[in-house]
């Protein structure tokens, strides 16, 4: 970078930096003329310097620094632990936002330590601060929060929050560094449509992944200096966030059609398909609620805190859009698509999914049976769909096969606490990961339980009517046998890593085992 200078003779004298010009020991002209414009060079330069690290840089927290909204994560943590008295936040807004943020902030439990800050944004600040910058934290939420994030990361040397008489936002945070820093005398980092009034006011403004519009309206004020997009969501992360892979669990809505033999029913096959779309969506739905119920404790698991909410990647307005949307295209579907009973029977689906997600799934026991429920919905819920009769044996089955997948999941989660040395309860859970040897003691009698019920369903009367030759139904009894060893051996070994049921679906030998063991059903038919 140049700077411009004065022509410098014997005369000089420049104004506003005090150069005296005159030559009493008769230098050389050159010389002096030299000394002269690196003089005045070096001072121009080290005002610009000392303007740039005397201004401050005032960072914005949600959706800047963070990669999350403090408001919204401080109102689904008090929904998880306290869903009786999720209406109350409601009669907080009356009385306004700042005492909505003060009293969910004091009621609930946020580990700042794990929450999802951008690495790009602490790197710039880092930069500035070795610059010798006062760095500021301006936040409209919570000041205990605020603080918190500002001890943890002892980056900022002030910090300036909402409490419970003002809400920090908009035009509040303008003011309010105006008069702390006068009318361009900050820079300062934000990303939301409240943040176009305080850019207006600073001397530059950082743009962090702006939302829709912002970018265009904060370039308007024409001191944009930089723009940061370091979070940007796809498709990729919504297929992920939705689970689309756990729709395989819907297979399960095929079964009834294919035990009664009436697989080749085109127009109960076509109403099969519906069904299968509108459970996943609906499941989806779930998942998204549920993914936005657990963000903590994702985040301090070894794999779940790289799901699209927990590590900020999605953000949580968009979740609490999308599942409600997802929630209403499967009943409605439903209502006009498909039998009323297939409709209860989704009712129930998730009413108990939502129960297990506020409550039963930290419930010892509970838990499992619950999500071994959940699996025989999915027949029940078929079974609605075509207008077929279950039968005791299909249910008593299936209760007992998917306890045991149920308990699967749980021997490999407490595996992975034991095998990082935790001996205290899981977090979210109801087990400690002295519980393993139990676990596995009843997940794989369960299993072998279900082997037992296939082996009686096969002297059952109804089984004559339904095949040509039901004792062939006997060769499906150790090929279960060998199938149920296998999961818990694998996962004794911890090499259980998925869910079992989509694990079943990507691994070989399950695929060549399940595939021998339709063939057995096909000749006895």
């Amino acid at each position: 970078m140049t700077f411009p200078y004065p022509a410098l003779n014997s005369k000089t004298k420049p104004v506003g930096y005090g150069f005296v010009t005159a030559n009493p020991y008769k230098i050389s002209p050159n010389f002096l003329h030299s000394c002269r414009r690196f003089a005045f060079t070096w001072q121009v330069f080290r005002d610009v310097i000392l303007s740039t690290t005397t201004i401050p840089l005032v960072i914005d927290l949600d959706g800047t620094l963070l990669r999350s909204d403090l408001l919204l994560e401080t109102a689904l943590s008090f929904v998880r632990h306290k869903p009786l008295g999720m209406l109350k936040p409601f009669s907080w807004l009356i009385t306004g936002k700042a005492t909505l943020k003060e009293n969910l902030a004091t009621s609930t439990d946020i580990d700042v330590a794990v929450l999802p800050y951008d690495p790009i944004v602490i790197e710039f600040i880092e930069e500035e601060k070795r610059k010798g910058r006062t760095v500021v934290l301006a936040t409209a939420s919570h000041r205990s929060l605020a603080e918190k994030i500002a001890a943890h990361l002892e980056l900022f040397d002030h910090v300036l929050a909402s409490d419970a008489d003002c809400n920090l936002s908009a035009h509040r945070k303008r003011d309010l560094l105006v008069k702390n820093y006068g009318n361009k005398g900050f820079d300062y980092a934000g990303n939301s449509k409240d943040d176009i009034v305080v850019w207006a006011a600073a001397r530059d403004a950082y743009v962090v992944n702006p939302e829709r519009g912002v970018e265009r309206k904060a370039r308007a004020a024409g001191n944009v200096k930089r723009i940061i997009k370091s979070n940007t969501s796809s498709p990729k992360d919504w297929v992920k966030a939705l689970r689309v892979h756990q729709w395989l669990k819907n297979i399960l809505i095929f079964v009834p059609l294919i035990a009664a033999h009436r697989l080749s029913d085109l127009h109960l096959l076509l109403e099969g398909m519906i069904a299968f779309v509108l459970f996943g969506l609906c499941a989806s739905s779930v998942y998204l609620l549920n993914d936005l119920l657990d963000l903590s404790d994702d985040r301090h698991h070894t794999s779940k805190r790289k799901r699209p909410f927990a590590s900020g990647r999605l953000s949580i307005t968009s979740g609490l859009i999308a599942f409600p949307s997802l929630l209403l295209i499967s009943f409605a579907g439903s209502l006009l698509l498909l039998p009323k009973e297939f409709v209860l029977v989704l009712g129930a689906y998730y009413i108990l999914t939502l129960a297990y997600s506020l409550v039963l799934k930290r419930q010892l026991a509970i838990d499992v049976i619950v999500l071994a429920l959940l699996y025989t919905i999915r027949i029940i819920a078929g079974a609605a769909a075509f207008s077929i009769a279950l039968t005791f044996w299909m249910l008593a089955f299936s209760m007992f096969m998917f306890l045991s997948l149920a308990l699967v999941k749980r021997y490999a989660e407490l595996k992975e606490a034991r095998k990082k040395g935790n001996s205290e309860k899981t977090r979210g859970r109801g087990y400690y990961p002295s519980d393993l040897e139990m676990i596995s003691s009843l997940g794989a009698s369960s299993g072998y339980l279900a082997v037992m019920v296939l082996a009686l369903y096969i002297h059952d009367q109804a089984t004559g009517e339904l095949y040509a030759h039901p004792q062939i139904i006997w060769l499906a009894c150790p090929l279960l046998l060998f199938w149920t060893t296998r999961i818990w051996m694998l996962t004794h070994r911890g090499e259980m890593h998925d869910d079992p049921v989509v694990f079943a679906v990507r691994d070989r030998v399950s695929v060549a085992v399940g595939t021998l063991f339709c063939l057995v059903f096909w000749i006895a038919a």
